[in-house]
């Protein structure tokens, strides 16, 4: 793990708790919990999973486009870290994934395949009730996770998932899958968002997408509404492209 600060670390937390401002973006708070759990160990990329209205587990949020579409087969095939920590509950640590084909055959080689040799997962949870998971790569073995990097990392799960169940219980008063099942459809969005500007300016959908979230935050816009309006305004297309 990287070396932080305390007063990094203490940062990260805080900016990872609140969750009850006013114009509180969940699709934007998840992105930013896979940045800085990347941030906090150095690695490769990040990854989060939420169960919608029917338990059912989702792609929410990725540090990057590989991330993404290891994650998406994970949920086709139905296995992974991820599943196992949100199964039992229990962080899956230090995963060697070139050797882990006999544990998850079809998620390991196409894992590796992707640049990845390592993987951890943690799940979101508050006492039993788990609400998704977040996975962390590393493109070097085990990941050199040691320490108190399990305990901070574990931590910065937990906490946001007690952000989110408070945001439900006290903000908004509605269930958590519905605002999930929310998200989700925001997410959808935002995916037609970057492939938008990825094709308009010839570029690749990671970098599309910090272009949106750039624009967001200057123009002090929710990353949902951005992208809606991309795809439905040509006109803000070729605004958010000029800024």
């Amino acid at each position: 793990m990287s070396t932080v600060s305390a007063e990094r670390l203490a940062t990260i937390f805080v900016e990872v708790a609140d969750t009850l401002v006013d114009d509180f973006d969940l699709i934007e708070f998840l992105h930013t919990l896979t940045d800085r759990a990347v941030d906090l160990v150095g690695a490769a990329a990040a990854g989060l999973l939420l169960a919608d209205q029917r338990g059912r587990l989702e792609f929410m949020a990725g540090s990057n486009e590989d991330v993404k579409l290891v994650e998406l087969f994970q949920l086709q095939t139905q296995q992974g870290p991820c599943l196992e920590a949100v199964q039992t509950g229990q962080p899956v640590i230090n995963v060697d994934l070139r050797s882990a084909a006999s544990r998850w055959p079809r998620f390991a080689p196409r894992a590796t395949a992707a640049g990845f040799q390592s993987v951890h997962a943690f799940p979101l949870r508050l006492r039993r009730e788990v609400i998704g998971a977040l996975n962390v790569f590393g493109d070097t073995k085990g990941g050199d996770f040691t320490g108190a990097d399990v305990p901070i990392m574990q931590a910065l799960a937990d906490v946001a998932a007690i952000g989110l169940l408070q945001e439900r219980a006290i903000r908004r008063g509605e269930v958590l899958t519905e605002q999930l099942q929310g998200a989700l459809n925001s997410r959808i969005v935002i995916e037609q968002a970057k492939g938008a500007v990825a094709q308009a300016a010839g570029i690749d959908v990671n970098d599309a997408f910090m272009i949106i979230r750039d624009y967001s935050r200057r123009n002090n816009q929710k990353l949902t509404a951005v992208a809606h309006a991309l795809v439905t305004d040509s006109a803000v297309l070729s605004k958010v492209l000029r800024s």
